[in-house]
């Protein structure tokens, strides 16, 4: 190749060159695009600042159904689920012995009862008999043969005829004195034991009227522990071993007995409110107020949680026994605010806040805008300074 061709190769060579390292350099400066899932928007809503209570739902008064006879289930009237009412028949037992022993009972109380009659007139025998005319007319016989003995009229044979007449009618008098306090001790002992038959007869009769055993509370039937046949243990006998029937609860108004650690107990207060949800009806809050906090904690694992109990109405019963629920207590509540993904948010190492906001003239497709914040639930934070509603934002 002569002198000439070489150099117009080599002044064709770097105009090549040139025009490669000016277009990897227009190349480099362009904005890179932004995925469309790190884009999220600030966009006005209500966020709460809360603590949450994790528990199970109770019904706030529930009630085990144990009876107070003993005797084999006969009836079982209701099942679980069944709504009842208070005094509703819910189990009926085995009637025929103890109808028997009410009939026993009754027999007895009332020959008792005739035994009463019986010493009653007894005594009314004896109170007759002690009235004893036969004493005042010795007594005066007496008196009239000292007078006439005084006068030297009568003997002192007809004195001593009439002195022993009036001590034999005396000493007859104690008798029959004696034998009316006895009669009236056979009336005190007779009452008495009409007394214990009637005791006996009422607890016979209590005894059957246990035999029909009825709601104590109006709620429902949440669970039923026995069947047709079984044998069933008095509570009078056995105390709380005694068999346990069934359990009622009513729903009406129920209650989370939640968990809240240490590190937030001192946030929560009595009378506060709590929004609660349950994985059930994911879409409905349940509104409700804290009623307790327990003074002293648990400690299980190394960590101290203190119990919270929330109350909650319950009118259309949707809230079940046993449901986990999360009470989120209120601390604090702005509503119609500006907010953002707590994810968007950026902190230096002085913790000051921004957010990278969307810039398609940024080599970086966003740019960093400081902002103010506010409260946040840990989900979305509010916006006080530093942004607008629709601004674009990319995540981090």
């Amino acid at each position: 190749m002569s002198m000439k061709g070489r150099s117009k190769f080599w002044i064709f060579a770097g105009a090549t060159l040139v025009v490669i390292v000016l277009g990897a350099t227009a190349l480099a400066k362009k904005p890179k695009p932004v995925p469309a899932d790190k884009i999220v928007t600030a966009e006005n809503g209500d966020v709460a600042r809360s603590v949450v209570a994790r528990g199970k739902i109770e019904a706030f008064s529930k009630v085990d159904v144990k009876s107070k006879a003993n005797g084999i289930i006969k009836a079982l009237l209701v099942d679980v689920g069944d709504e009842v009412k208070e005094g509703q028949v819910l189990v009926e037992l085995d009637k025929e012995n103890l109808q028997a022993q009410v009939r026993e009972a009754r027999a007895t109380h009332e020959a008792e009862q005739a035994n009463l009659q019986v010493a009653l007139a007894a005594e009314a025998r004896a109170r007759i008999e002690a009235t004893n005319p036969a004493l005042e007319f010795t007594r005066r016989d007496y008196e009239r043969a000292q007078g006439l003995f005084r006068e030297k009229i009568a003997s002192q044979q007809q004195l001593d005829d009439a002195n022993r007449a009036y001590e034999v009618a005396r000493n007859q008098q104690q008798l029959l004195e004696a034998a009316v306090r006895s009669a009236t001790a056979l009336i005190q002992q007779a009452q008495a034991r009409v007394a214990a038959a009637k005791a006996a007869l009422d607890r016979a009769e209590e005894d059957l009227n246990y035999a029909t055993i009825r709601a104590p509370i109006s709620g429902i039937v949440l669970t039923r522990d026995t069947e047709i046949g079984d044998a069933v243990s008095s509570i009078l006998n056995l105390g709380s071993a005694a068999t346990l029937i069934m359990t009622l609860g009513d729903l009406s108004s129920v209650y989370i007995k939640g968990e809240v650690d240490e590190a937030d107990i001192g946030k929560a207060v009595n009378g506060q409110r709590v929004r609660t949800k349950v994985e059930s009806f994911p879409n409905e809050s349940f509104e409700g107020t804290v009623k307790r906090i327990a003074p002293m904690g648990r400690e299980l694992n190394n960590v101290t949680t203190f119990e919270v109990r929330v109350t909650i109405s319950n009118p259309q019963g949707k809230l079940r026994v046993k449901m986990t629920a999360n009470a989120e207590i209120v601390l604090e509540e702005h509503k119609n605010v500006l907010l953002v993904p707590e994810a968007a948010l950026v902190y230096d190492q002085e913790k000051k806040v921004s957010v990278q906001l969307l810039d398609p003239k940024a080599a970086t497709g966003w740019r960093k805008q400081p902002i103010k914040v506010g409260i946040s639930n840990g989900q979305r934070t509010e916006v006080a300074e530093g942004l607008k509603a629709g601004d674009k934002l990319v995540l981090p």
